[in-house]
């Protein structure tokens, strides 16, 4: 992985900001940052991965590691990023397999929101 600069808040996210695996690969860059400033809330980011099939996918503000100047790393490896969702107006429904609790509403929400941005019917 490269120099990705000094660690840094999403609040300085921008589009085309390459996004790392925690194992160091290369997913794509940033599409879309999810967050409500004001309110100083991060919902997560949608990254373009075009060269990955499906295009786009949703990373969740828990799947965010770590965020740089010049770059942002997931705690996901790449294998389980290819299986990240893709942001869509009603999403799927999701299967947890793990110790860890996720609230399903309010991952459906982001993602309704991520779709809302995408669409262009959303800020």
């Amino acid at each position: 992985m490269e120099d990705l600069g000094a660690p840094a808040s999403y609040l300085t996210l921008g589009e085309g900001t390459k996004a790392y695996a925690s194992d160091g690969k290369l997913l794509g860059e940033v599409q879309h940052v999810l967050a409500a400033p004001d309110e100083d809330i991060f919902d997560g980011l949608v990254i373009d991965v075009s060269w990955l099939p499906g295009g786009l996918r949703f990373a969740d503000a828990s799947q965010v590691s770590e965020i740089y100047e010049r770059g942002v790393v997931l705690s996901v490896d790449s294998d389980a990023a290819e299986r990240l969702p893709e942001p869509s107006e009603n999403p799927g429904e999701l299967e947890v397999t793990g110790p860890e609790s996720v609230d399903r509403n309010e991952l459906s929400e982001k993602l309704r929101r991520a779709w809302e941005v995408l669409s262009g019917k959303g800020p």
